[in-house]
């Protein structure tokens, strides 16, 4: 009798602890972690995952290996991403765009940006800015505005793609301004630099992080930026809200997404170590030299940013009358 309660008992405990052992496993990662690029190596997204994972794989215990799948305005790494095991393994940096402004422009797209992924926390917040090359001749937006006015039909915009954040931000300086700005989309920021300095296209709109290194060479000058103060990055340039242009004020952002149903213990997990990164010094002053400010957020706080960006952009984007095949 003995024997058998005490086999009975013996039974009970290794059924509990094999319930309980992967509960507490899941607040432990035992493998590699990929962080995936949507963009090209170089690039700023692929900057913020290189900066951070440094940091990461020194909290995690774990090698933090940055991955590049450049193509279709990030959809290629979403969809790697979305397909993947919940377990913290895969996880992606993306910014706003394909995840708040991307999904608009498209009747049907392969990932749903709140569905489909689960938010680990912000990474950055960013400015967008206009800058302005040799065709027009102005070195301030006043100017500008004077010279799109006086030259009807030749003021144009640069961006790195069509149905990009950019393009929108663009649409939405033209309205409030009181000014026609035709887009025309380049593959690429490095394609339209070109054209820019060259006089070909009188201004480009773009991350003030992409603009920032012409803009201090003389190359080009940033007209102003879309920030609710200057960025610090560029203090010289002035905001929107600054020179009157009313209702275009816009953050930008890049952030940290894992597949959906990943357990939050995973998810808390990665955001400790993702914060722990992002105030570290040595990556802040990296970061903000390029005009991206740390954001260190809650799981939590990141998804209302997310969902209130997508509502934000959708009627935008439909004003615009731009649609993606």
């Amino acid at each position: 009798m003995k024997r058998t309660f005490g086999f009975a008992l013996a039974f009970m405990a290794s059924a509990l602890m094999s319930i309980v052992s992967p509960l507490f496993a899941q607040d432990k990662i035992d493998r590699p972690v990929k962080i995936l690029v949507g963009f090209p190596a170089g690039g700023t997204a692929d900057v913020m995952a290189r900066v951070v994972a440094d940091k990461m794989k020194d909290t995690l215990g774990q090698p933090v290996i940055v991955e590049n799948r450049p193509g279709a305005i990030g959809r290629i790494a979403a969809d790697a991403v979305k397909a993947a095991a919940p377990d913290g393994t895969t996880i992606m940096v993306m910014p706003i765009g394909p995840m708040a402004v991307v999904p608009h422009t498209y009747k049907t797209l392969s990932y749903d940006p709140i569905k489909d992924f689960t938010p680990i926390g912000m990474g950055s917040t960013f400015q967008f800015a206009i800058a302005a090359g040799p065709q027009s001749g102005a070195k301030t937006w006043t100017e500008y505005v004077a010279w799109a006015k006086a030259n009807p039909g030749k003021s144009s915009y640069a961006t790195s793609g069509a149905g990009s954040l950019p393009h929108f931000f663009g649409v939405l300086v033209g309205r409030e301004a009181g000014i026609e700005m035709l887009h025309v989309p380049y593959k690429g920021s490095a394609a339209y630099m070109n054209e820019l300095i060259g006089g070909n296209v009188p201004t480009a709109v773009d991350a003030i992080a992409d603009l920032t290194e012409q803009h201090r060479a003389g190359k080009v000058k940033i007209l102003a930026s879309s920030g609710a103060k200057r960025s610090s990055a560029v203090p010289d340039v002035p905001t929107f809200a600054e020179l009157g242009v009313k209702g275009v004020e816009a953050e930008g952002w890049f952030g940290f997404f894992a597949p959906a149903k990943t357990p939050k213990p995973i998810v808390d997990l990665l955001n400790r170590s993702l914060n722990q990164a992002l105030k570290s010094p040595d990556v802040a002053e990296r970061l903000t030299k390029l005009g991206m400010d740390p954001a260190p957020t809650s799981p939590e706080e990141f998804g209302r940013v997310l969902a209130a960006d997508y509502a934000k952009w959708g009627p935008v984007v439909k004003a615009s009358g731009f649609t993606a095949e």
